[in-house]
């Protein structure tokens, strides 16, 4: 088994047994939470939690738990981004959305309730990670959920439909709506361990940058997939967004362009890996699978 999937095996086997079981008072909650997380996905930002840490030597039980939580917090924007309120899809990972396959207001709560579960298992004693560290992942996870990341980019994405935004505009929007969990994933992996944060700062630096890079160039591919693709390999509905007047890369650059900068962004995350040797090749492959994607 390669290493992507024996990390997307493993992901699924640690989010499977946090999530809860079926109970009479909220199964109807609890089943709506394990369909939204459970098998489907990539598991982009799990994988590149793993990723991380084997490049700076880090256990991966000490990974567990941080991968687990930012997947969550995923799992949730997704159910909230499908919303009729927000871009009203009724397709996701091949199969119906939350809020078709049980109800709008079980969505809500379900997606409110995988957000509040990431931070209860990132609030525990985690194994082999100091309290400051710990308080550092938390920190990391917050700040790229919230008001000033993710949130902050979906505001901007849903104020911009029929708008006619710059290059910088729109990469200022998914720097938030999709990289800034991207690069959670990467910055939380550095501290899941005891090693003092001086140690680590250059390789951070630079693992900052690869994130940076992936998760723009997550979001172009992406944008040439809804153009490109069809509904069935997507999983989703193929050209949702030019349906819905957004603003993408390739109505903006054009296609030739936009795959330009799909390729300019890989080789600058690469670029960035310099430093490190053979340890960091899952992060390498992660990037090739990013910008190559068919889904």
């Amino acid at each position: 088994m390669k290493p992507q999937e024996t990390y997307q095996h493993r992901i699924e086997t640690v989010l499977d047994a946090i999530l809860p079981n079926a109970e009479t008072s909220t199964q109807k909650l609890h089943e709506a939470m394990r369909y939204s997380v459970l098998g489907g996905g990539k598991r982009v930002r799990p994988l590149l939690v793993y990723a991380a840490g084997e490049a700076l030597g880090i256990d991966a039980d000490f990974l567990d738990k941080p991968a687990a939580a930012i997947e969550l917090i995923h799992a949730y924007s997704l159910i909230h981004d499908d919303l009729p309120c927000m871009d009203d899809d009724d397709l996701r990972r091949g199969k119906p959305t939350s809020h078709i396959a049980f109800d709008e207001a079980t969505a809500v709560l379900a997606g409110d309730a995988l957000q509040t579960l990431a931070f209860e298992i990132l609030s525990q004693p985690l194994h082999g990670i100091s309290a400051k560290n710990q308080l550092k992942i938390l920190h990391t996870l917050t700040t790229a959920s919230g008001a000033s990341g993710m949130v902050k980019g979906q505001m901007i994405d849903l104020g911009a439909i029929g708008q006619a935004l710059t290059e910088s505009q729109l990469e200022t929007m998914h720097n938030h709506k999709t990289g800034a969990l991207i690069k959670a994933s990467v910055l939380m992996a550095t501290y899941c361990n005891n090693t003092d944060d001086d140690v680590l700062l250059s390789q951070r630096e630079n693992l900052a940058e690869y994130a940076d890079a992936i998760g723009l160039a997550f979001q172009v591919r992406d944008d040439i997939l809804d153009i490109q693709s069809d509904t069935e390999t997507l999983g989703k509905q193929q050209g949702a967004d030019s349906a819905a007047d957004k603003p993408t890369y390739p109505s903006i650059l054009g296609m030739d362009s936009a795959k330009e900068k799909l390729y300019q962004l890989h080789q600058k995350a690469l670029n960035s890996l310099e430093s490190f040797g053979k340890e960091a090749d899952l992060l390498r492959e992660i990037a090739g699978f990013i910008v190559k994607r068919i889904a």
